[in-house]
C-alpha cells in the first residue's frame, strides 16, 4: 500500500502484514473489514478528504457506524448527556472502567486516520482479546466523543469539554457555525436534547483509565523507525480570534491614501506570527478567515482571522502570543484599523498521568518511545478528571488535517495490537 492509495477504501484490505502475531490476529482482520465500511462516509470527491462535521449528516451515518459496531459484539450502547457514544462490556455502573477510544469528526478535507483510528483500533483490539480468551476483571467501554475537531463551532472537543465542566452549557449555547445555526439547533436537528448538555461527574467517576490510540501528527516514530509510541504530554495550545475593523469602499474608484483596509494589517499579522513562533521555536498559524462584504471589488469592512498558537511551555506561548497581539495592534494603530481580540479556547499543558504511562511501557516490553504532541486531545481535556494516557501509531509522511495524513498497514496492525495488550494488561489485573 502506498501513499497515493489512501483514503480509498481498497487501501486497507490487502494481506495482513508480515507481523509475527498478525496472521491469527481477528483484531487485524476485523480492522480490515471496518475501515472498509467507515472510509467512504463523509469523503469529499473533489479533494479526496473528509468533511465529517458535528450534527451533519456525514457525523450522524459515523454515529450509526458506531452503534451498529457495539451492538454487533453484543456491547451495551448508549449516548451520553453530551452526544458522546459509549459502548460496554461489564457493568457500566460498576466503577474502575478502563475506557479506549477517540472521535469520528474531521477538519474541513481532514484525512481518514486522524480520530477514526483510535474508534475503529478500539473495536478490534477488542476482537484480538476475545480471540484470546481474555477474561477481564473490570468493564471495559469504547467511546467517540464528539465534535473533536471543532471544525463546525470554532472551539474543539466540545464533546469532553462539557463531560469534563470545561464548557459549561451557557457558553455552549453561545457556539454558533458559519451559517448562524446554533449549536442546540444542531443538536436538535440532529435528534439530541441540547437541554440535557452539561457536567458529567457521574459517568467519569465511572473511569479508572482513559486510554486514546491517534495516528501520530508528526514524523517523531518515523524518525525513529518505532511503529508505536507513548505520549509524554500535551503542549499547551489555545485559539484566538483577530478582528480587524476598517472601511468598506469601492476597490477601484478610492485611493490608496484614503483607504482604511483591514486586509492589510490581517496580512501583516500573518507574518508576524510566522516570525514570533520562529524565533521562539513554538507554532502560530492563521489559518481561518472570514471577510466582510467579500467582493472582489470591494475594500473589506471587517476582516477576521483566527490565530492557533501552541508552545512546548506556557511562558513561550504566552510570549509569542502577546508579541503578536502587539504586533497587530501597532499595525492597525498605523493603518487606521479597530483591533479586538477575543481568547476563544485555551488548553494548559497537559502531563499524562505518569504511573499510567509507565504501567503501559512496561506491558509493551519497556522500549516503547515516549513524546510530547502539539496537538489537542479527548484524553488532555479528560485528563483533568481521570488518568489518561495516549498510543501513537507511526504516520511517515507526519502530514495530518490534510487527506495525505498516512499509517501503513503493518504499523495500523501494530497499533491494535499494542492496544489489545495495553487493554488486557489494565482490565485484567
Amino acid at each position: 500500500m502506498s501513499e497515493a492509495d489512501f483514503p480509498g477504501a481498497a487501501s486497507l484490505l490487502g494481506a495482513l502484514p508480515p507481523d509475527p502475531r498478525a496472521s491469527n490476529a481477528v483484531g487485524a482482520g476485523s480492522f480490515h473489514a471496518m475501515w472498509a465500511e467507515l472510509a467512504p462516509i463523509g469523503r469529499h470527491a473533489d479533494s479526496g478528504g473528509y468533511r465529517r462535521y458535528a450534527w451533519s449528516g456525514a457525523d450522524a451515518d459515523c454515529r450509526t457506524w458506531f452503534q451498529a459496531q457495539a451492538e454487533a459484539r453484543g456491547l451495551t450502547y448508549e449516548t451520553d448527556r453530551n452526544g458522546n457514544q459509549w459502548a460496554w462490556l461489564g457493568d457500566p455502573l460498576a466503577g474502575d472502567a478502563v475506557v479506549t477510544g477517540s472521535h469520528l469528526d474531521s477538519v474541513p478535507d481532514g484525512g481518514a486516520f486522524d480520530g477514526p483510528l483510535g474508534v475503529v483500533s478500539s473495536f478490534a483490539a477488542l476482537d484480538e482479546l476475545r480471540r484470546r480468551g481474555t477474561e477481564f476483571s473490570r468493564p471495559l467501554a469504547i467511546t467517540n466523543f464528539g465534535d473533536e475537531e471543532g471544525a463546525r463551532f470554532g472551539l474543539a472537543c466540545v464533546g469532553s469539554r462539557l463531560a469534563a465542566g470545561q464548557l459549561t452549557k451557557e457558553k455552549a449555547y453561545e457556539l454558533r457555525d458559519a451559517d448562524g445555526i446554533g449549536l442546540p439547533r444542531a443538536m436538535e436537528a440532529a435528534g439530541y436534547d441540547p437541554e440535557a448538555i452539561g457536567a458529567d461527574p457521574e459517568r467519569l467517576a465511572r473511569i479508572g483509565a482513559f486510554v486514546e490510540l491517534h495516528v501520530e501528527q508528526g514524523r517523531a516514530l518515523d524518525l525513529s523507525g518505532d511503529r508505536v509510541g507513548i505520549a509524554s504530554a500535551i503542549w499547551p495550545h489555545g485559539r484566538w480570534r483577530f478582528d480587524f475593523r476598517g472601511e468598506a469602499n469601492h476597490a477601484g474608484t478610492t485611493r490608496l491614501v484614503d483607504r482604511r483596509d483591514p486586509m492589510l494589517t490581517y496580512a501583516a499579522t500573518v507574518l508576524a506570527a510566522r516570525t514570533e513562533a520562529a524565533l521562539a521555536g513554538a507554532v502560530a498559524t492563521f489559518g481561518k478567515i472570514s471577510v466582510e462584504p467579500n467582493g472582489v471589488n470591494a475594500i473589506p469592512s471587517l476582516v477576521r482571522g483566527w490565530l492557533d498558537s501552541r508552545a512546548a511551555d506556557q511562558a513561550t506561548l504566552d510570549t509569542v502570543v502577546t508579541a503578536i497581539e502587539k504586533a497587530a495592534r501597532e499595525r492597525a494603530d498605523q493603518d487606521g484599523i479597530d483591533l479586538g481580540i477575543v481568547r476563544e479556547s485555551f488548553t494548559p499543558v497537559v502531563e499524562f498521568e505518569h504511573a499510567l504511562r509507565d504501567e503501559m511501557n512496561r506491558i509493551l516490553g519497556g522500549a516503547v518511545p515516549v513524546l510530547g504532541t502539539g496537538a489537542g486531545h479527548d484524553a488532555g481535556i479528560l485528563s483533568a478528571a481521570v488518568p489518561t494516557a495516549m498510543l501513537f501509531v507511526r504516520n511517515p509522511t507526519g502530514v495530518s488535517h490534510s487527506p495525505r495524513e498516512f499509517a501503513a498497514e503493518d504499523d495500523c496492525v501494530a497499533g491494535v495490537l499494542a492496544l489489545a495488550d495495553v487493554l488486557e494488561g489494565l482490565a485484567c489485573r
